[in-house]
């Protein structure tokens, strides 16, 4: 069943001050704007149309606000479904609405086998050998650097035009208002602009513990939780989808918040 939380001023440290760099105030939503950020989705294709299906369902409910849709990365890998993930996303899931993908550190290995399939092979061992398996290529128990290569060119020969032109779009981050979208997270005291892309992608340290103020409230995935966490200058929805059936939305609408969950 869906889970609508009640909004997130009820939850424990949810709008402690500093969420905005300088200001005690809580962070806002552009007006007139709705936002739906999802996390990591790891395969689990059912997981994200039954998600897909109740924001669509919210945005019904909500026809004077604007709506944006953002997947947060981590698309691929892990879970059975990779590629209908990936199929699905290439698509217009939301019609009429704007929607956006991140890039997660899992796309990022992908497309770095695709490109070296030797230097990339420890894609294999985080999920590679899922994906490569939803889209029908073989993978041998202990490949060499020959099956390695024949590999890569088996999942380039796989992959449609369209899911390529995909993985290659996907953006690094997107704004809105007072809210900052990455997939892993960013480096505390580095200007938005001067951010190493890997850390957009791969951060943990010092970002996890980081407790000040990050000139924006940074919404991301990458790093699981046994539910939704939310800090004062941050916000974590990777629940584990592939692994705990679980896969987490956040609205956003002006200073209010809530969870949609699978």
């Amino acid at each position: 069943m869906p889970v609508l939380t009640d909004w997130i001023p009820r939850l424990r440290d949810a709008l402690r001050p500093g969420a905005r760099a300088g200001s005690g105030a809580a962070p806002r939503t552009p007006e007139g704007l709705r936002l739906y950020a999802i996390g990591d989705v790891h395969g689990r294709k059912d997981l994200l149309d039954r998600l897909h299906d109740r924001i669509r369902a919210d945005i019904a409910r909500h026809p004077d606000r604007t709506p944006v849709v953002i997947h947060l990365g981590d698309y691929v890998d892990r879970g059975p479904d990779s590629r209908g993930v990936v199929e699905t996303l290439c698509g217009d899931p939301f019609p009429g609405v704007e929607t956006l993908a991140l890039r997660g550190n899992h796309e990022d290995a992908m497309l770095a086998f695709l490109n070296d399939p030797i230097g990339a092979s420890a894609w294999l061992g985080f999920g590679g050998v899922q994906t490569l398996t939803s889209y029908g290529v073989a993978v041998p128990a202990d490949p060499g650097p020959e099956a390695l290569a024949a590999m890569s060119r088996a999942l380039g020969a796989a992959l449609p035009d369209t899911h390529r032109a995909f993985l290659r779009s996907l953006l690094d981050y997107a704004e809105r208002g007072d809210y900052l979208f990455v997939h892993a997270g960013i480096r505390p005291g580095v200007p938005l602009e001067r951010q190493d892309r890997a850390d957009l992608m791969y951060i943990r340290e010092p970002f996890l513990s980081h407790r000040r103020p990050l000139g924006h409230m940074v919404v991301h995935g990458h790093h699981v939780g046994d539910g939704p966490v939310v800090k004062s200058n941050r916000i974590g929805i990777d629940t584990g989808a592939f692994a705990t059936g679980c896969l987490t939305g956040l609205v956003l609408d002006g200073a209010e918040r809530a969870f949609l969950t699978t």
